[in-house]
């Protein structure tokens, strides 16, 4: 029998409000979600109001397994809510309300504890535009064994500074490529190409495994000192909320089980693209799916 591993996902956990629907969703929530489904004991830390939606988010990450222990409940913010906006190619625009739940996460003994005997320790951007979570994020980035940086640039919750220090403090950093334009930028790089500005973040972070999602063109992992491609799945997208996510927790899933980096990026591509087919961020999928969508078969 393999030996468990353990994930830890920090940050916003809300409702994304659709033109004609809610779902619940935040990126650290929907990258959990998928490390859960592919097997990974997963751990939440963030907070929720004393709401109806608050009292649904808890219930929603009990049913997909994940513990919930470091959820905190506060009858003085509200349970988070994004406006979600769809142009016609079904990719997505967000109002973040604030302040909500998530943004005023206490630190706790049992969060530091939790954290340092955990296998990765997830986190993203958005979380650092209230300084209150902020802090608690920096404090338990000292006892993470395995540092995994979401980015999600969320304009105008991000500073460059902020970016700039968590970037340093990654051993894991995951852009699409218009973050890493952007961020290769503010680092003064001089190139155009995303490989020779993926190559020059290698060089200036410390982060070992740097990934690149290009949207319906796949993605480009850095890790080992090579480069892996995959170019990408094609699906009719429904909408683009959370397919990111699932592609990063399905990454991780597989590299922290020492999966062939070629292998895990082809496995995390199809998921996102199979999540980018669906409505919502955390639609479930049967690994015969999952097979089949990869591997049709010819006959």
């Amino acid at each position: 029998m393999s030996e468990a591993i353990n994930a830890v996902c920090f940050g916003e956990v809300l409702y994304d409000i659709f033109p004609n629907s809610e779902k619940i969703g935040g990126a650290p929530l929907n990258v959990a979600s998928r490390l859960s489904a592919n097997g990974i004991n997963t751990s939440m830390i963030s907070s929720v109001g004393k709401d109806e939606k608050g009292k649904n988010l808890l219930e929603y990450l009990k049913s997909r397994n994940i513990d919930h222990s470091l959820v905190a409940e506060t009858l003085d913010f509200q349970t988070g809510v994004v406006t979600v906006e769809l142009d016609d190619s079904g990719s997505a625009s967000y109002t973040i309300e604030h302040p909500a739940a998530w943004d005023k996460i206490e630190i706790s003994a049992e969060m530091i504890d939790k954290v340092k005997t955990t296998d990765a320790f997830l986190f993203g951007s958005l979380v650092c535009r209230d300084q209150k979570s902020r802090a608690t994020l920096t404090e338990l980035l000292k006892h993470a064994k395995f540092a995994v940086f979401d980015i999600n640039l969320r304009p105008p919750h991000y500073e460059k500074e902020i970016l700039e220090d968590l970037i340093l403090k990654a051993d894991f950093i995951k852009f699409n490529d218009d973050e890493l334009y952007e961020i290769a930028a503010m680092f003064d790089s001089p190139f155009n190409s995303l490989e020779q500005n993926l190559s020059y973040m290698t060089k200036i972070t410390n982060a070992k495994t740097i990934c690149v999602t290009k949207g319906s063109h796949g993605a480009v992992l850095f890790t080992e000192g090579k480069l892996f491609y995959n170019s990408g799945y094609k699906i009719k997208v429904a909408d683009t909320v959370g397919a990111g996510d699932s592609f990063l927790g399905s990454l991780i899933s597989k590299l922290l089980r020492k999966e062939e980096p070629q292998k895990a990026l082809n496995y995390a591509c199809a998921i996102g693209a199979l999540v980018a087919s669906k409505e919502g961020a955390n639609p479930e999928f049967t690994s015969e799916v999952i097979e089949a969508f990869m591997f049709p078969d010819a006959d």
